[in-house]
């Protein structure tokens, strides 16, 4: 099985989009109103891709591993405040330690985080997570 990263996106219809940045030559997406659709839909256009090879008698690419794929999921920014909509964008920033207006540009597309910027946020939000997992009534 070969692991493949898909990233988890808004879509401009407010639906969700789903892409493989590291597959090159074949055009692999997902798209749904819903995570679930969207995660269901890639793995429909996955197994229309293959039925397109054998039916032309074409050999698969190799990227495509025969289908033989394990989706690694992964959002970026407007896929996470999408489906993390509770989520107050500047509560969030000031909690990581982050510019709240740019942690909102992130959220929009207006502006890119770096590589750096982005695990910054991913172990902000991990870290508020470990202390909600304490959090008892």
């Amino acid at each position: 099985m070969k692991k493949m990263v898909a990233v988890i996106e808004r879509a401009s219809d407010g639906g969700y989009g789903i892409h493989c940045p590291d597959l090159t030559g074949v055009a692999l997406y997902g798209y749904g109103l819903t995570e679930k659709e969207a995660k269901d839909n890639l793995q429909e256009n996955l197994e229309s891709i293959l039925e397109y090879y054998e039916e032309e008698n074409k050999p698969v690419p190799e990227v495509l591993n025969k289908g033989k794929i394990e989706f690694e999921y992964k959002y970026d920014f407007s896929g996470f405040f999408k489906t993390y909509s509770f989520f107050n964008v500047s509560e969030l920033a000031t909690e990581i330690g982050i510019n709240s207006s740019l942690l909102r540009k992130y959220k929009n597309g207006l502006a890119f985080a770096s590589k750096e910027q982005r695990k910054k946020i991913e172990a902000g939000i991990h870290s508020i997570s470990k202390k909600l997992s304490t959090v008892q009534f």
